[in-house]
Parts: structure tokens; sequence; C-alpha cells
């Protein structure tokens, strides 16, 4: 009688229908997140991308001062002024070049341009009249424009005398010295001293003398 067919291993010894394999398990709800920007990635290393740049808030590297010192940019300057240094301004250091209004700064033009003016028209003997007139009408009320006034009317003072000699020893050439002396000095350094006052400095005449104080 025939035997019916056996299962497959079966009538082996040791073989044995092999097991169901457990399912494996469920993958996880949460897909894996990427590190945050900026946070260290796995074992401490930077993450993909290196850090975000610094804002410029953060301390430099190693404890020193950033570029330009504290505060950003440095210290302001000696004098207070944003360009740096010592106040502008003049001698005196007021507005407009050194005077406290315009009306100053004219009047010292006139003491010192007058004189020179004066000189050169009078042929060496009137060229205190301009720095006279400027100390008359202002001198009282400025002291910048006394200053100016004062030192213009000493130095045309000596050079108008020593004209007015030349003139009277006219009558022998050496008289002409003088004279030619008394215009040209009294005109050129008084051309000087005006420009240096429009600049608002103050010059100190050469060969003069303190007859007003």
């Amino acid at each position: 009688m025939t035997e019916p067919p056996r299962p497959p291993g079966a009538g082996d010894p040791g073989n044995y229908p092999p097991e169901p394999t457990s399912p494996s398990s469920p993958p996880s709800a949460e897909p894996p997140t990427a590190p945050l920007s900026g946070a260290p990635g796995p074992g401490g290393y930077p993450p993909a991308g290196g850090y975000p740049p610094p804002t410029g808030d953060q301390p430099s590297s190693g404890g020193y001062p950033p570029p330009g010192g504290y505060p950003p940019g440095g210290y302001p300057p000696a004098g207070g002024n944003p360009g740096g240094g010592y106040p502008t301004g003049g001698a005196y250091g007021g507005p407009g070049g050194g005077y406290a209004n315009n009306e100053d700064k004219t009047w010292a033009l006139v003491a010192h341009f007058g004189g020179a003016a004066g000189m050169i028209v009078s042929g060496g003997v009137l060229g205190w009249i301009g720095p006279l007139v400027a100390l008359l009408a202002r001198g009282n009320q400025s002291p910048t424009v006394r200053t100016h006034a004062v030192a213009a009317l000493n130095f045309q003072l000596i050079w108008s005398i020593i004209g007015l000699v030349g003139w009277v020893l006219s009558c022998i050439v050496i008289g002409f010295i003088p004279v030619a002396a008394a215009v040209i000095l009294g005109a050129v350094f008084g051309i000087i001293a005006g420009i240096k006052a429009n600049e608002g400095q103050f010059y100190r005449y050469p060969l003069s003398a303190s007859f007003i104080k």
C-alpha cells in the first residue's frame, strides 16, 4: 500500500519546519530631525554649513578688544571734536575764523589794510590813521579788535615817524631812503597782517614799538 506524501522535513530527524519570522519593529512615528542651525553636530563638530556669522556684539576671541578699541570706532579725539584734534577757528577760537562776529573781523581788517593803504597814499606818514579809526570805533566793544588795532597802530606809528623824518631830510639825497623804507615796510607788513587777520590769526609786527597799550 502506498504511503501518502509527507510534508517537507516531517520524517527527517533534526529537520523542523522553519519558524515564522517575527515582524520587524514598526518604524518610528517621528522622523529624525536635522540639528538646529548653529548647534553643534554629533561629537561636538560644527553643523553642516558652519556656524552663523557673528553679529558684532560678541566678545572677540582671546579676550582682546575689537579693532579700534572700546567703544567701536575708538574714543573721541582730544578736544571733543569729531574731526579730531584741536578746536577749529583762529587764534581766538570763536566762530567765523576766530572772531565773535563778522563786524569784529571787518574792523580788524580795517586796522591792518587801512594802515598799509595809508602808508602808500600819504607817502609814508599817515599809516596810523586806519588802525586808530578801528581802535576808536570798535576797540572798546571787542578785545579782539583792540588787539589787532593796537598792534597795527604801534607799527604804523613808528614807521610814519621815520617817514616824516625822511621828508624833512628830503633836501638831501639821503632823505629819500627813510621815506622809501617807511612806505615799503608799512605797506608790506600791513598787507601781511591783514591776510593773517582774515584767517583769524594774530600777526606780530616786526620792527615795532609799544607806544599804545
